[in-house]
């Protein structure tokens, strides 16, 4: 069993990932792995049949997927962020997405998945190696260099 409940799959090329990075460092037993992270592609494939580039928030014990801005929605909610944070960023997710992807220079922008979804037998037959791909809560910390998994480790081990 992995250290992580949840997994948040994220654009590990975005250098403006802070708002769902300081989110996240609040949430313990979220981890993070880079959308180009080997590990995400073969979740993604195996949980949509496809590899939608979006923030997708995986939850493993509640065997709930969120995509897009319902990812972004539930990752402000965990990290007991007001209500009124989380509406502003589901409602506001695909213009800040954009803005985002216009100012890191990204070339595209993120598919239209933004809903809650059972997580499917596949997907979580995959969810094992995603977690141990993922960064231990500050995304901050990693590299997100596209097809290399990253993980912060102290240095006691």
């Amino acid at each position: 069993m992995s250290q992580f409940e949840s997994v948040l799959i994220y654009d590990g090329e975005c250098p403006y990932c802070s708002v769902a990075a300081r989110a996240l460092e609040r949430v313990q037993e979220v981890g993070a792995v880079s959308w180009y992270d080997e590990s995400a592609q073969s979740f993604l494939r195996a949980q949509f049949g496809a590899t939608p580039f979006a923030m997708v928030l995986v939850d493993a014990t509640e065997e709930r997927v969120y995509a897009g801005e319902s990812a972004a929605e539930e990752l402000t909610r965990r990290a007991g962020m007001p209500e009124l944070v989380g509406s502003l960023v589901r409602d506001n997710y695909e213009t800040i997405a954009r803005v985002v992807g216009l100012a890191s220079n990204r070339g595209r922008d993120p598919d239209d998945v933004h809903e809650q979804y059972d997580l499917t037998a596949e997907g979580g037959e995959r969810f094992d190696a995603l977690a141990a791909n993922a960064v231990d809560r500050d995304i901050r910390e990693s590299d997100g260099v596209p097809g290399e998994s990253t993980r912060v480790t102290s240095r006691d081990g």
